[in-house]
């Protein structure tokens, strides 16, 4: 399948309400097969360790730009801030028409027009989030094809300029004005990315590769040219494409580069991203093609360059069985523990269902990328990063593929424990026992998020799986997705015995 038919297949998934109820029927109602046996965890406080910075939650991605604007993103936006204290922010689209920015008079000369994004950054900023500035997408006034426009609903156009030093005096003038706005130590915290997956239909040039390179190299220069304190980097490809042709086209050229970004998501296909016919899981494949980025960086002329993974998720389509479910939370432990060290940034998309690419949402639970579901209601993966918060800032060696063991600055140990498997896959209810060498702890508290803690998708069923709750089916839902209280439990023999059902992630503090 190439892809513009992914996602085009993309679309027509998201447009399917019918598929996603009954995608939830199933997903919540699993059948669970006879229990593995035990698994003993040996968790040593005096064990090699290194830095655990929490790469994982420092930006999220969101719908597109005009969005920022509504109350309803805001909001999502403050409690995902409350429970990940994230930094950055990304969106799409800041260049369109939509938002009235550019324009020409009669004679061809730009008109710039900054009210729109005065609001949208004003609004990030209040709410002490950082933007992560996505050059996108072209304006109709300066496009070289006025009918190049995205199958995305709100119909983004995506050719290349008609006129290169107009596109570059654009970046020039826009970025000019957020370091008159905001001051240059303020934006030299922040990021500029160039357009949006050049390599699929988000971008027309021909060909793709060496036309995204001059769009890229125009805007570098505008931004730096405005201060070569500010951060510019590309090529924010799809499939984690193009890294080690655009480094090399960058030294050549000596064009500004700062970072890298690129993405990769579950079920994108290990043909399109290694060139190979394996079978990749959705459970391996993010962090097999960060890390083939990392060393294609690590052989570049600038190997000591940041990599920004700034988009990825459990799939690219809309299934509700994998991002609205329990599914969540075991799988970004799992990627956690396996992207460690390879990237400096890893930006969940999104974390919000205030989103319209495939048009305005008809249904609470389609399969959406965000954390929290329309009316504001929090997903398990909402409540799986919040307790993925907690973890520490050092990471200690552990001989498990079923957790991570931390620090934190004040002494404690934070573990999570998961219970990982596919979500097409019936599941298995595993018993783990955590074993402390040395002095062990008297008790630990724990707490779980899983298919019937933390979840809001079984009182949804409950209900018939209405399409449009009414306002106390939302109160209801919000309080079936709280996240769950912690206990207290009593160390016997050394060890913590849990059973974890399928899907379910536990976080085990243990005070100093």
């Amino acid at each position: 399948m190439n892809s513009e038919l992914r996602r085009l297949g993309q679309f027509s998934q998201r447009l399917t309400a019918a598929l996603g109820a009954a995608i939830l029927a199933v997903a919540v109602q699993p059948a669970l097969r006879a229990q593995s046996g035990p698994v003993t965890i040996e968790v040593d406080a005096a064990a090699a360790s290194h830095p655990f910075p929490h790469f994982w939650e420092k930006m999220f991605g969101s719908g597109r730009a005009a969005l920022s604007l509504r109350e309803s993103y805001r909001h999502d936006l403050r409690e995902t801030k409350k429970i990940t204290d994230f930094e950055y922010v990304r969106f799409h689209a800041i260049f369109h028409d939509e938002l009235g920015f550019y324009d020409e008079d009669k004679e061809g000369t730009p008109q710039y027009n900054f009210s729109y994004i005065d609001q949208i950054y004003d609004g990030v900023l209040e709410n002490k989030v950082r933007p992560f500035i996505e050059l996108s997408f072209m304006p109709k006034k300066l496009t070289s094809d006025v009918n190049a426009l995205h199958a995305f609903w709100y119909k983004q156009n995506v050719a290349p300029p008609k006129d290169w030093n107009k596109w570059e005096q654009l970046v020039e003038a826009f970025t000019r004005h957020l370091v008159e706005r905001y001051g240059e130590d303020e934006v030299a915290q922040w990021y500029f990315e160039v357009w949006n997956e050049p390599n699929l239909d988000f971008w027309v040039g021909d060909p793709k590769d060496t036309t995204y390179f001059e769009l890229y190299d125009h805007a570098a220069r505008a931004v730096k040219r405005v201060s070569p304190r500010l951060r510019v980097g590309g090529p924010y490809t799809a499939q984690a494409a193009w890294a080690d042709r655009f480094l090399a086209h960058c030294k050549e050229k000596n064009v500004p580069v700062d970072f890298v970004s690129t993405h990769v998501y579950g079920n994108d296909k290990a043909e399109d991203v290694f060139g190979t016919h394996e079978q990749i899981s959705r459970n391996h494949m993010v962090c097999r093609a960060v890390k083939k980025v990392h060393e294609q960086i690590a052989a570049s002329p600038y190997p000591e360059i940041p990599l920004i993974w700034s988009e990825y998720n459990a799939g690219y389509d809309n299934h509700t069985e994998v991002t609205d479910s329990a599914y969540m939370g075991p799988y970004l432990a799992d990627t956690i523990r396996q992207c460690d060290g390879l990237t400096t940034m890893m930006s969940y998309w999104t974390f919000s269902d205030v989103f319209e690419e495939q048009g305005v949402v008809k249904t609470p639970f389609y399969g959406g990328f965000g954390l929290l579901a329309v009316n504001n209601i929090p997903k398990a993966a909402f409540n799986d990063f919040a307790l993925l918060h907690r973890l520490g800032d050092t990471r200690l060696d552990v001989k498990s593929e079923n957790a991570l063991v931390t620090r934190r600055k004040d002494g404690a140990l934070v573990i999570a424990v998961w219970n990982l498997f596919l979500p097409e896959e019936t599941g298995t209810a595993k018993t783990f026992t955590l074993h402390f060498s040395g002095s062990a702890p008297k008790t630990v508290r724990t707490t779980i998020v899983d298919q019937k803690h933390g979840s809001p998708l079984l009182a949804y069923q409950k209900m018939g799986s209405p399409q449009f709750p009414s306002r106390d089916q939302i109160v209801a839902l919000r309080k079936a997705a709280a996240l769950p209280a912690s206990r207290d439990e009593a160390i016997k023999g050394g060890g913590l015995t849990l059973t974890l059902q399928p899907h379910a992630l536990a976080i085990i503090e243990v005070a100093k």
